[in-house]
């Protein structure tokens, strides 16, 4: 207990300064950030470059962040027709204009991608209650609109889908959809209220409506909740008032950094998830060559299971408090997604009992669910395989 409080202190020490020391931070958060008083939450936005490291700027770099995320809520979550003032909406432009620069046109667009932002967001980490709760600052400028800017009642559905991202063979991409029915759990709030799911909907619309060339990719949605879940859980009621603004721009700083793994078109370039994936064969390879001589012998391709892996940041391998812990060094270290390859190889080495044992369906269906393990004694690996990079 007397080490805990002393990490606490550190952390504490580093985050009470007039002017954040980010490399002392980045040090400590490696290890782990404490869940108490909000520290991740506030280190999270440090180590994602939404707040600068001088505190007295943080309130004006908030306030105009905030306000420009109002804008964007007020710009682009409207119905084609809604701001005409001459009692005739079809005038200019109605539902079957068929003009490319019609309002309506981008309206049905959108909803092409509203409706697979509505499926995933109803699946965010279905093992706890979080997402299905309602928050409690709903966004006023949604939930008093009688629902006309309510995003879900713009998709109709009776059953959702869910999907696990897989990699079959280069270039790929194949979902493997399984059928679940949608439950009241994840039944749209009344008039005033909004569920967490509502507003991660609402954030994940807007970033593919200002990312036309990207758009919304399948998966998008298991990056955003960690850190909708961490920032609309701080203790500060500022913060928690502000979860889904300050959420935004983190989700939108993370993205510019990964958004590759996302685009297919780039899978083949040294920034691309195939070439993630050949460094992991080749880490592997390094660390443990009897594991990779055993999969190479079984054809057991990295792409059967660690694109998910290595796309989503681990965060449908391991519960939720694990993945905020993985978060914390992948965020803190100057090399995360190096950092990022050195885990995934510890998860294989840690199981190569049973992959040198085992035949192709079973070591497939192992690498592909990761049985549950102390998230210490992996990222403990990983740091040992770290330790040998050049």
């Amino acid at each position: 207990m007397a080490l805990y409080r002393a990490r606490l202190k550190e952390f504490d020490d580093v985050l009470q300064h007039d002017i954040i020391d980010i490399k002392t931070l980045k040090n400590l958060a490696f290890n782990g950030i404490p869940d108490e008083q909000g520290r991740r939450s506030l280190s999270w936005k440090l180590l994602l470059n939404y707040l600068p490291p001088e505190r007295v700027n943080w309130s004006l770099v908030l306030s105009r962040k905030r306000e420009l995320y109002k804008q964007f809520i007020d710009e682009m979550i409207v119905m084609p027709g809604s701001k005409e003032t001459d009692g005739d909406v079809t005038e200019a432009d109605h539902p079957l204009n068929i003009n490319p620069d019609s309002q309506w046109q981008a309206f049905f667009r959108d909803n092409e991608v509203l409706l697979q932002i509505d499926k995933d967001v109803r699946r965010l980490c279905p093992d706890i209650s979080f997402f299905q709760q309602s928050t409690e600052f709903p966004c006023d400028q949604i939930v008093n609109s009688m629902g006309v800017k309510r995003l879900h009642s713009r998709v109709q559905r009776t059953i959702l889908k869910s999907a696990n991202v897989e990699r079959k063979g280069l270039g790929v991409t194949k979902i493997s959809l399984s059928i679940k029915k949608a439950t009241e759990d994840y039944a749209p709030m009344p008039e005033g209220m909004e569920a967490h799911w509502e507003v991660v909907e609402r954030i994940l619309f807007l970033y593919a409506k200002l990312n036309p060339g990207q758009g919304y990719v399948q998966g998008m949605n298991e990056i955003i909740g960690p850190i909708y879940y961490t920032f609309a859980s701080d203790p500060d009621i500022e913060f928690r008032e502000h979860a889904e603004a300050d959420c935004f721009f983190c989700f939108t700083n993370l993205m510019s950094e990964i958004r590759d793994f996302f685009i297919k078109t780039l899978d083949e370039a040294d920034c691309g998830i195939n070439n993630m994936m050949i460094k992991l064969s080749h880490k592997l390879k390094e660390n443990d060559v009897d594991v990779w001589n055993r999969l190479q012998h079984l054809e057991l391709r990295p792409q059967y299971y660690s694109f998910r892996w290595l796309t989503l940041m681990l965060s449908q391998e391991f519960p939720l408090p694990d993945v905020l812990r993985i978060w914390d060094s992948l965020f803190a270290d100057e090399n995360r997604f190096t950092f990022l390859i050195d885990i995934c190889c510890a998860m294989i080495i840690l199981l190569r009992l049973q992959l040198l044992t085992s035949d192709f369906p079973s070591n497939v269906k192992l690498l592909q669910n990761f049985p549950p393990m102390d998230i210490q004694i992996v990222l403990s690996k990983a740091v040992y395989i770290s330790g040998k990079r050049d």
